[in-house]
Parts: C-alpha cells; sequence; structure tokens
C-alpha cells in the first residue's frame, strides 16, 4: 500500500513538473510559431497553433534590415566582458569577506543588495550626463562598465555564499605550507569553488544579456546589443508581431542554447552553498 502511494505520488509529481514547465515554456514556444507566420496570421483570432502557411520571410526581412550579427557581436562582447570583470573583482572581495570578515563586513553586504532595490530609473539622468561627457555614450566599454557595476553586488553575494561553505582549515594548511594570498586565492580557493563560480559567470551571463534598460537608454548603432535590435521592431505605425517575434528568436537563442548545455553545472552551482 505504502508503495502504490509513493508511486501515485511520483507520477502526480512528475506530471506537475511537467505541466508547469510546459506553462512556462509556452510563452517562448508560442514566439518560436509565430516568427514562422505571415503578419495576418500572427493577429489572427482564433490564432492558430501548428496548422498554419509556414514562412521563413521574416527571418529574411529581419536580416535584410538590421545587421544581427553586429548586434550580436556586441551583445556576446558586453555581456561576457562585463561578467567576467565582476569575477575579477569579486573573487578577492568575497574572499575577504569569508575568510576575513571585520564588524562592517555585514553592513557592506547589506548596503551593496540595498543598491538593487534602487530602480535604474533614478539614476539614469546623472548617469547619462557622465556618459555624455566621457564619451562614453553608444560605446562598448561604457556598456561593460554599468553593467559590471549593475551585477556586481550579485556576484560578490553568489561567490560569499559559496565561499563560506569552503572549511577554514583547508586555506590553513595552504598558509602553514608557505602559500601567499594571490596562490591561495588562485591554486586552493579557485578550483574548490568551481561549481559556485560556473553558476555565477552563467547566471550573470544572462543578466547581462538581458539588460534592456541600461542598453535602451545608454546605445544606439555603434554598441547596440540584440535587446535594442528586438526594440527597433517597435515603431510608431505599430508592432509587426511576426517580425518581432523572429527578432526576439534570434536575440535568444544563442543564450538559450547555452542554458541548455550548462543546465546541469548551473544548477549544480545553485544547490552548492547557502541557497540550497
Amino acid at each position: 500500500m505504502a508503495r502504490m502511494a509513493t508511486r501515485r505520488r511520483v507520477v502526480v509529481s512528475t506530471i506537475g513538473a511537467w505541466f508547469f514547465g510546459f506553462l512556462i515554456f509556452f510563452p517562448i514556444l508560442w514566439m518560436v510559431l509565430a516568427s514562422f507566420k505571415t503578419e495576418l496570421e500572427a493577429f489572427a483570432v482564433p490564432p492558430s497553433f501548428l496548422f498554419f502557411h509556414w514562412t521563413t520571410e521574416n527571418y529574411a526581412t529581419v536580416q535584410e534590415r538590421s545587421d544581427y550579427l553586429h548586434h550580436a557581436m556586441n551583445s556576446i562582447i558586453i555581456a561576457g566582458g562585463s561578467t567576467l570583470i565582476a569575477l575579477l573583482i569579486a573573487i578577492p572581495a568575497a574572499w575577504s569577506m569569508a575568510f576575513s570578515p571585520t564588524k562592517r563586513t555585514k553592513d557592506v553586504l547589506l548596503w551593496m543588495l540595498s543598491t538593487k532595490m534602487m530602480p535604474p530609473v533614478g539614476v539614469l539622468v546623472p548617469i547619462y550626463l557622465i556618459y555624455k561627457s566621457f564619451g562614453l555614450l553608444d560605446s562598448r566599454i561604457g556598456l561593460v562598465l554599468i553593467l559590471c557595476l549593475g551585477n556586481l553586488p550579485i556576484v560578490i553575494w553568489m561567490l560569499f555564499t559559496y565561499f563560506k561553505e569552503i572549511p577554514r582549515d583547508i586555506l590553513e594548511a595552504a598558509r602553514m605550507d608557505g602559500a601567499t594570498i594571490g596562490r591561495e586565492l588562485v591554486y586552493v580557493l579557485t578550483p574548490m569553488a568551481i561549481p559556485g563560480l560556473a553558476s555565477t559567470l552563467l547566471l550573470n551571463l544572462i543578466l547581462a544579456w538581458n539588460e534592456a534598460f541600461w542598453t535602451l537608454n545608454l546605445s544606439t548603432s555603434n554598441a547596440a546589443p540584440l535587446t535594442t535590435f528586438i526594440a527597433s521592431y517597435s515603431s510608431p505605425e505599430g508592432l509587426f508581431w511576426a517580425k518581432l517575434s523572429a527578432a526576439s528568436t534570434l536575440a535568444i537563442a544563442p543564450i538559450l542554447v547555452l542554458g541548455w548545455f550548462s543546465q546541469k553545472q548551473l544548477v549544480r552551482g545553485l544547490t552548492f552553498g547557502a541557497v540550497k
């Protein structure tokens, strides 16, 4: 009887997980399907799910109208650059807070977290004026800096929780063997925190890739990433749903592929440390 109840619970849990997974994935599926429709079919009521005239005209139009590879390269450079710089800053910062804390460590951590609670629009004007004065508008360097600073509190918090799970005895043994702080970071701490570092890198890469507010306000053409590429299909004449869906599909495709192949590492990292 207990075995039947357990099996029934597993079946119900599996069905529920698939249902909610499909519910979450459905908007992406609908967007992909809409990208293969004509504009009239994309607006049709009632909508057609699979039985419609499939066409790749929207993808051809998007490629003719916009340089997808240019925007994709900007997204790769901006998201990758901001994430790597944030990691280089966050690793020693999280190490010092985890293994050499002071009376102000908790206050600093809470202060960093509080900066994420402020709406970005509250600092848009001063940031815009500063960027204009230093010639950083519509530049990759400017976007790398703002995204790095915006995601830095999350990177430090995540690495801090991972580092706190590493036994101090291992680091003390390394110090007794004569390891300097630099060698301790590179050869002892970093290899032990690879799952945490990988999940932090992947999560912040996704956040930087999807960032729209700063990219739309601080870039126009030269440094415009894929978020600006998508927004360009919203015009005063109206929303062209089929072409907008094609542009959105092209924009999310790289990050979806990355997430699919790295999902095990991401889940492993997110369940390692205080997050579990």
